[in-house]
């Protein structure tokens, strides 16, 4: 409880009228005493009409969210809000809410909107409810616990919703049948030949034997080796588009990982910072795909430099076959970059590396917007030598056989799982 600025406004004023009757004051000082006592009169009133039983708070929604994903809370005031209360919100870094809510009289339900940021187990702290008392002259500030905790965890909703099932089987079984079964590798059938069918799949051989014509159907290899390699040093922790970059990375990964399950492929995982951290060996994808799940979800947002010379030395010694590789990294300019760029071309010349960059929305207007101050003008030449010097890298990239796709944040899952399903039908993995 704490008084308001009405009260010191009601005790300026008795003031006042103590100082006005000060000349018609008695020895006794009784007139004197009139203001305050009529002032402490209403204090008393105002608390006695203001004392109410203590409000309980309980917070309903889901235990468990997805990184990005905003969902609807409800918090049950019981036994009802009073005038004029405004609830104000002390959220953990990882969950994103309202500062404040103002919550109408009697009012028993307050909805509030509240969305995953950094991946974790968080308990969502402390409300202050704040509500004025009868007369205005206080303000009854109690805090109260919310006895719920949300668990952050990276975001399947492509996977859980089939969005990545219908794209792997359009590509493998629809659209595309012709090229993944036609042009593949992997011996799939024998059938009979027709009028149109290339000799070059006439099986020769048995068709001598079955005294009619053959041919051999094929289809696109599966059972490639795919890698995820995630850098989850400090410049990963950036945040982007309200993620941090290694949760976009994260969620892209799991997308991809599943569509490589659906296809038959296996899948392995390597993450590094400062030094390597974990390494998974490929695994069929339905069979390591709930490990990865687990792993990403556990995955520490680290505030040390990473180092890619030794990561990608190292993820190169632990590959035994031809592998597409795909890597998850940051850089800043093109000096810092060097070391990584030449691991990354040695990489390329025994596997397929896919080279993913987030790019930033807001350096990119930055750079683009017109400038209305010299501060400003300092800030777009700034975003636009970062942008300059990331395009040299990516470029140089290019140049070395690496696959880079760069992209905003909102178009890295469909454009990764588009260009590993192309890679698969093409079979160039």
């Amino acid at each position: 409880m704490r008084p308001t600025r009405r009260l010191l406004w009601a005790a300026l004023i008795a003031l006042a009228v103590t100082a006005l009757l000060l000349p018609f004051s008695t020895q006794d000082g009784s007139l004197l005493a009139m203001p305050w006592l009529v002032l402490g009169s209403i204090l008393v009133l105002d608390l006695a009409g203001s004392v109410r039983r203590r409000r309980r708070l309980e917070l309903e929604g889901p235990n468990a969210i997805f990184a990005g994903q905003s969902v609807i809370f409800r918090l049950h005031i019981t036994p009802g809000a009073p005038r004029g209360m405004m609830a104000h919100f002390d959220w953990p870094e990882g969950v994103r809410g309202p500062a404040a809510l103002h919550a109408g009289t009697d009012e028993a339900v307050l909805e509030l909107s509240l969305e995953g940021s950094a991946r974790g187990n968080w308990p969502l702290g402390h409300v202050w409810l704040n509500w004025p008392s009868r007369f205005g002259l206080f303000d009854f500030i109690p805090r109260s616990e919310l006895a719920h905790s949300v668990t952050v965890m990276p975001d399947i909703r492509p996977v859980t919703q089939g969005q990545i099932d219908l794209a792997v089987h359009t590509s493998l079984h629809g659209q595309k049948e012709s090229f993944a079964e036609g042009e593949g590798s992997e011996f799939h059938q024998l059938r009979e030949y027709v009028p149109g069918d290339s000799l070059r799949r006439v099986d020769w051989k048995r068709s001598a034997r079955q005294r009619r014509m053959l041919s051999k159907e094929t289809r696109a290899e599966r059972n490639h080796n795919i890698i995820i390699a995630l850098d989850h040093g400090y410049l990963m922790r950036e945040t982007i588009a309200g993620l941090p970059k290694i949760d976009h990375a994260i969620n892209a990964a799991l997308a991809t990982a599943w569509a490589a399950a659906v296809g038959g492929d296996q899948v392995g995982l390597y993450t590094y910072h400062a030094r390597p951290h974990s390494w998974m060996p490929p695994e069929p994808g339905r069979q390591i795909f709930p490990k990865l799940r687990r792993a990403l979800a556990a995955l520490s947002y680290e505030s040390a430099e990473s180092n890619p010379t030794l990561a990608l030395a190292t993820l190169k010694t632990r590959l035994r076959r031809r592998s597409l590789v795909i890597i998850f990294a940051d850089f800043v300019d093109t000096t810092t970059s060097e070391l990584m760029v030449e691991h990354l071309g040695r990489l390329s010349r025994d596997h397929l590396v896919i080279f993913v960059a987030l790019r930033d929305p807001e350096t990119e207007d930055m750079a683009r917007v017109p400038v209305p101050s010299l501060d400003a003008a300092a800030e777009a030449v700034s975003a636009a030598d970062l942008l300059r010097d990331r395009r040299i890298v990516l470029e140089r990239l290019g140049q070395l056989g690496v696959m880079v796709l760069d992209v905003r944040p909102d178009q890295l899952t469909p454009r990764l799982v588009s260009t590993y399903l192309d890679l698969k039908a093409r079979e160039v993995a």
